[in-house]
């Protein structure tokens, strides 16, 4: 179960970064808000599973509650679940 934590990890990263920084530009600058639409749904997703298994895992990686609120924090800061992979996973 953790091997796929970590896949949902980058992936939760990686659409959250390519909805601050490709989406949400082209709806604001470029009135499109079709990549808004397309990748809102998908990084919800994985932001939900994210949190669920984090909280799974928490007791079978020991993690601190100090490390575990990081790891949960890491999920709304841009780059933060690839900063909590190298750090943590």
């Amino acid at each position: 179960m953790f091997k796929i934590f970590r896949i949902v990890a980058v992936l939760e990263g990686l659409s959250y970064l390519l909805l601050l920084f490709v989406g949400v530009p082209l709806k604001y600058f470029g009135d499109n808000d079709i990549m808004v639409k397309s990748l809102g749904m998908p990084h919800g997703l994985l932001f939900v599973t994210y949190v669920i298994m984090a909280i799974l895992l928490k007791p079978d990686r020991k993690w601190s509650n100090g490390n575990f609120w990081k790891i949960l924090v890491a999920s709304v800061l841009p780059f933060g679940t690839f900063y909590a992979d190298k750090k943590y996973f």
